[in-house]
C-alpha cells in the first residue's frame, strides 16, 4: 500500500535526518553548512514554514526537477548531494540541484519609465500629445492619479529600483552634484539590493533598457568598478546609456559595460536611439522566449525621451505639426488640457487652477511674432519626441503579446520620473548645456538662427518653460521642486490581464515610486531577503500597492500614508491628505546664485490638505500653526530617519564640488597611445584652473592632421589637433562662439613638441564652498606653442564655469561622438601622425589665508542679511 501524503512527508525528513546522523568527520563541516536549508525543507513538510515558501517540481535530483526559494537569503545555498556515491560510477547514484524558478503563477513585468513628463503630458490624462501605447494598458488595467516621484531624475531611479527612499538609496540628487555625506554620494550600497537582483536569483531572466543615470559619475570609466553598473546590480542585459541624457542620434551607448557605435556609418537623421532601444528589447525578449519559454522575464524599459535633448525623427515632428496643437499659446494649452482631465474624470471636479504666473513666464500675448513662432517649434518638437516615444514603447508591449505573454504580463507605465523640466528657462534654449553653465536666457534672435534645424543632430534644444508650466496641469511648477506638485505628482497605468479585472479603473490612493519594489515582489510571490551576499539588508521602505488591483479596494484609504519629499533645499511633508511644502524660492533656471544657507527654517511654510484640495492652491498655514509646527517636527524625523541632513541648497556649485574620481588630487596626467571614451566624471577637469597640454609628436613627410586631446563635443568643450598641417586649439563655447589659437605656419616632417598654455585669472571652484560664485568662469589667457615658441595667444574673456557636454568623453588620439568644430573636421579624426607623449598639468588655484578669511566675512554678513 502506498504511503499516505503525510507519511510520505515524513519520509523524507527521516532520510534527511539521517544523512545528518553519519558518524565521523569527513563532509561534517560541509554538512553542517547546509543545515539551514534542510530546517527550511523541513520546516515546509511538517507546516513550520508556509507551503508558499517553497515548492519543488519534478523528480527530485533529476535534471528536470524544479524549485521556488524561500527567499530570506541570496543567493540561495547550494542544498546538499542527495545522490549516492560509490566507489564506481555503476554503483553509484546522480542528484542534480533543482533549478531555481519563481512560483508558478509570477509574472513577466515590464517596468517603463519615460523622463521629465509632467502629469499634463500623456492623452491618458488630458493631455493632447497622442500617447496611444499608455492608453491602452489604462483601458486594459487601472489609472493612477495620485504616483508621487521625488523631484529629480536619478533620485527617482534608485528609489524605484531599491524599494528605499532616494536619501537611504544615496541619491539626494544626481551623481553629477553628489557630495560626501551618506544621503548625497550617489552610491547604492549593497545593503539595499535592487529589484533586478531580487528577481534575477529567483529564477528571472533581468534587462535594463535606456536610461540608467544611477552610475556614480566617477566610476563610469572603463577602469570600474562596474558593481554599481546596471550588469552590478542584478540585470543582466543592458543596452543604453548610463549618464544624464544622450543625444539620440550619437549617443554614449553600451552594451553591458562595452561602449558601442551603431550608428556610424549612418547618414545624418536615420538612426535614432528610440527606435534602435524598442529594436533591442524586442530581440531580446523574442531571444529569451525562445531559449526558455517557461523563463519570465524582467524588464526596465527607461527612454530617454522627454528629457532634453528633444530628439524625434522629423516624420513625427510634421506629424504633430499638422495637428496644430499648440498655435493659441502655452495659457490656452493650459486651460484646454484641465478641461481634457475633468471631462476624463481623472481629476475632481472641483480641482483648481490657479492663475498664470505672469511674474515668473512672461504671458502669451506679451511675446512677439518672432517668440511666439519660435516656441512653438519648440513645443512642437518635444509633443513629437513624446508621441514618437510611446509609439515604440508601444512595439515592446505589442511584442510581448505577439509571444502570448503579455496575459501574465505586469505592466507598470509610469509617466516621468518628476514634472516637466523648466530647465530651458523662460525662452528655451537650442543648447542644454548653455543652461549648466548658467546661460539660459539666449534671446530670440540667437536662437531663431537655429528653428530650422530645431530637434536635428545640429542641436542639444530645450522649449520654453510656459510650455512646461502647461505640461504640468493641473498642478503648478517644475521638475526640482519638490514642494509643489507640478514637480512630483506624476500619473501612472497598470495592466495584469490575468490579475486585474476592474479595467479602466481609477486608483486615487497615495503611491511613490518606492512602492513599486514591494508591489513587484509581491505580485511575484517573492518576500524581501534579509540577507543578500552575506549582508544583511535594510528593510524595504515602500508599501505595495497590490491592494489597489481589486474592484473592491478602489475607494480604500492609501496604505502609504506618510512621505518626506526634499531636493536643493526645497522640502515637503505628506502626512494622510496634509502636506507641508516650503514656498518655492527659487526656479529652475535660477540655479547660480548664493543657496539658502539654513534651508530647514529660513523658509515660508506652506499647509495643504490634499483630501480636499487636489492642485495644491488653497494654503490653510495661517489658520492652522499648530499643524504647521507638528508636521515639520514630523519631517526632521523623517529626514533623521532616512539621510536628508545636512540639507543644502546649492544647485550649480554642487556640480564642481569635489569627488572621489580617479583624478582626485592628481595634477599630472600622461598619455603614450590612443584612448577613447573616458568619461567626463573620471578625466583632468580643465575649468576653473590654469593647465598645460603639451603634445610630443612625429609628422611624416606628407605631413599630418587629426585628433591629439579632445573632450566635449558640438555643443561644448575643446580640441588640440592639427588641421592642414597646423597646431590648433579650440574651445567650443557651448555652440554659440568658438574661441580658436592656430598656428600661421605648417609643421616641418619630424619631431615636435605642440604646447597649449592656460593662465587662468581666477580664485576657482573653492569660492564655491563659501556659497561665492565669484572664482569661476573667470578670464584667463592662452598660448599655443611649437617647439617653445608662442605662435598664438588670445585672452578668454569668459571660460565656461560647470561642465562640458556631459554625454560626449576624453578622446586621445581621435574624436568619438560628435566633434568640437564640424567646420575643420568630422569624427573620428585620426591623428595621421605619430603620437608619442601627451601630458596634461594643472595648476588649480588656491585660496590664501586672507581669501577665506574675506569669503567667510562675507558668508557670515550674507546669513545676517537674510
Amino acid at each position: 500500500m502506498a504511503d499516505s501524503p503525510s507519511n510520505a512527508r515524513f519520509a523524507r525528513i527521516r532520510r534527511l535526518l539521517a544523512w545528518f546522523s553519519v558518524s565521523g568527520t569527513p563532509g561534517l563541516v560541509r554538512r553542517l553548512g547546509a543545515l539551514a536549508l534542510v530546517v527550511v525543507l523541513v520546516g515546509w513538510q511538517v507546516g513550520w514554514v508556509p507551503a508558499a515558501a517553497q515548492r519543488i517540481s519534478g523528480t527530485p535530483g533529476a535534471p528536470n526537477a524544479t524549485t521556488t526559494l524561500p527567499g530570506n537569503q541570496l543567493p540561495a545555498p547550494s542544498p546538499p548531494f542527495g545522490g549516492v556515491i560509490k566507489d564506481g560510477a555503476l554503483q553509484s547514484k546522480p542528484w542534480w540541484a533543482p533549478r531555481i524558478v519563481p512560483p508558478q503563477s509570477a509574472p513577466n513585468v515590464l517596468l517603463i519609465i519615460t523622463d521629465d513628463a509632467g502629469f499634463g503630458v500623456p492623452s491618458t490624462f488630458g493631455g493632447v500629445i497622442p500617447t496611444p501605447a499608455m492608453d491602452r494598458i489604462a483601458k486594459a488595467g487601472l489609472r493612477y492619479n495620485r504616483m508621487f516621484s521625488t523631484a529629480l531624475c536619478s533620485p527617482t531611479r534608485a528609489a524605484l529600483i531599491t524599494g528605499r527612499n532616494h536619501h537611504s538609496a544615496g541619491f539626494g540628487v544626481i551623481s553629477e552634484q553628489s557630495t560626501g555625506f551618506p544621503g548625497y554620494n550617489s552610491i547604492i550600497e549593497r545593503d539595499k539590493a535592487t529589484i533586478g537582483r531580487l528577481l534575477k536569483d529567483n529564477g528571472y531572466a533581468t534587462a535594463w533598457f535606456g536610461k540608467d543615470h544611477n552610475v556614480p559619475a566617477f566610476q563610469a570609466s572603463q577602469a570600474g568598478p562596474f558593481d554599481q553598473w546596471p550588469t552590478g546590480m542584478g540585470f543582466e542585459y543592458f543596452y543604453g546609456f548610463v549618464g544624464g541624457d544622450a543625444n539620440q542620434w550619437q549617443p554614449n551607448l553600451f552594451r553591458n559595460t562595452t561602449q558601442i557605435y551603431p550608428f556610424e556609418g549612418k547618414d545624418p537623421g536615420t538612426w535614432n536611439l528610440v527606435t534602435e532601444m524598442a529594436d533591442d528589447a524586442i530581440d531580446y525578449m523574442t531571444r529569451m522566449h525562445q531559449i526558455n519559454p517557461s523563463k519570465p522575464l524582467f524588464i526596465k524599459y527607461a527612454p530617454g525621451a522627454t528629457h532634453a535633448p528633444h530628439h524625434p525623427t522629423k516624420e513625427w515632428v510634421d506629424r504633430i505639426h499638422a495637428m496644430h496643437l499648440f498655435d493659441d499659446g502655452y495659457e490656452k494649452l493650459r486651460e484646454r488640457i484641465f478641461a481634457n482631465q475633468k471631462r476624463l474624470g481623472v481629476i475632481p471636479k472641483d480641482a483648481k487652477l490657479e492663475p498664470w504666473p505672469a511674474d515668473v513666464i512672461t504671458p502669451w500675448d506679451k511675446l512677439s511674432p518672432e517668440a511666439q513662432k519660435l516656441f512653438i517649434r519648440q513645443v512642437e518638437v518635444f509633443a513629437a519626441y513624446a508621441a514618437y516615444s510611446d509609439y515604440e514603447i508601444g512595439r515592446v508591449i505589442q511584442q510581448f503579446d505577439d509571444l502570448g505573454k503579455l496575459d501574465n504580463t505586469l505592466v507598470i507605465y509610469i509617466n516621468g520620473d518628476n514634472g516637466t523640466s523648466a530647465e530651458g528657462g523662460p525662452l528655451g534654449t537650442p543648447n542644454e548645456v548653455a543652461f549648466f553653465n548658467g546661460l539660459n536666457k539666449l534671446p530670440v534672435e540667437v536662437q531663431s538662427k537655429f528653428i530650422d534645424v530645431w530637434g536635428t543632430e545640429q542641436t542639444y534644444n530645450h522649449m520654453s518653460a510656459g510650455w512646461s508650466w502647461a505640461f504640468d496641469t493641473p498642478f503648478t511648477w517644475f521638475k526640482q521642486n519638490a514642494s509643489k506638485l507640478g514637480g512630483v505628482n506624476q500619473n501612472m497605468v497598470v495592466s495584469w490581464p490575468a490579475r486585474i479585472k476592474d479595467r479602466g479603473g481609477l486608483r486615487e490612493q497615495f503611491v511613490h515610486v518606492i512602492d513599486v519594489v514591494p508591489t513587484i515582489l509581491e505580485a511575484a510571490g517573492l518576500r524581501a531577503p534579509e540577507v543578500v551576499d552575506g549582508i544583511p539588508q535594510k528593510p524595504i521602505e515602500g508599501t505595495s500597492f497590490v491592494y489597489t488591483f481589486d474592484a473592491k479596494n478602489a475607494k480604500v484609504p492609501s496604505r502609504h500614508k506618510t512621505q518626506y519629499f526634499e531636493m536643493f533645499g526645497q522640502w515637503a511633508l505628506y502626512d494622510d491628505g496634509w502636506l507641508l511644502s516650503t514656498k518655492v524660492n527659487r526656479a529652475p533656471w535660477d540655479a547660480f546664485g548664493p543657496a539658502n544657507p539654513d534651508p530647514l527654517n529660513n523658509q515660508t511654510l506652506e499647509l495643504y490638505n490634499l483630501n480636499n484640495d487636489f492642485s495644491q492652491s488653497t494654503d490653510l498655514a495661517a489658520q492652522n500653526p499648530q499643524k504647521v509646527k507638528e508636521l515639520k517636527q514630523a519631517f526632521i524625523a523623517e529626514a533623521k530617519k532616512y539621510q536628508v541632513f545636512p540639507l543644502d541648497a546649492s544647485v550649480a556649485a554642487r556640480i564642481v564640488a569635489p569627488r572621489p574620481n580617479i583624478t582626485a588630487g592628481r595634477n599630472s596626467f600622461v598619455y603614450t597611445r590612443p584612448m577613447v571614451g573616458l568619461p567626463q566624471g573620471d578625466s583632468p577637469v580643465l575649468l576653473n584652473t590654469s593647465y598645460t597640454v603639451t603634445a610630443d609628436i612625429d609628422v611624416p613627410a606628407s605631413g599630418a592632421e587629426g585628433m591629439l586631446l579632445t573632450s566635449g563635443g558640438r555643443f561644448g568643450g575643446y580640441g588640440f589637433y592639427l588641421k592642414n598641417n597646423r597646431p590648433v586649439w579650440l574651445w567650443n563655447m557651448v555652440d554659440l562662439e568658438r574661441l580658436k589659437w592656430e598656428g600661421t605656419e605648417p609643421l616641418t616632417p619630424g619631431k615636435h613638441k605642440v604646447e597649449f598654455d592656460f593662465v587662468y585669472d581666477g580664485k576657482g571652484a573653492g569660492t564655491l564652498a563659501f556659497n561665492d560664485f565669484s572664482g569661476v568662469g573667470r578670464p584667463g589667457t592662452g598660448t599655443l606653442k611649437v617647439d617653445g615658441k608662442a605662435v598664438a595667444t588670445k585672452t578668454m574673456e569668459k571660460t565656461l564655469p560647470m561642465i562640458l557636454q556631459w554625454d560626449e568623453s576624453f578622446d586621445i588620439g581621435s574624436d568619438t561622438l560628435t566633434g568640437v568644430n564640424d567646420a575643420d573636421y568630422q569624427p573620428p579624426f585620426r591623428f595621421t601622425g605619430t603620437l608619442n607623449k601627451l601630458t596634461i598639468k594643472i595648476d588649480r588655484p588656491q585660496l590664501s589665508p586672507a581669501d577665506i578669511k574675506s569669503l567667510e566675512a562675507a558668508m557670515r554678513n550674507n546669513r545676517l542679511s537674510e
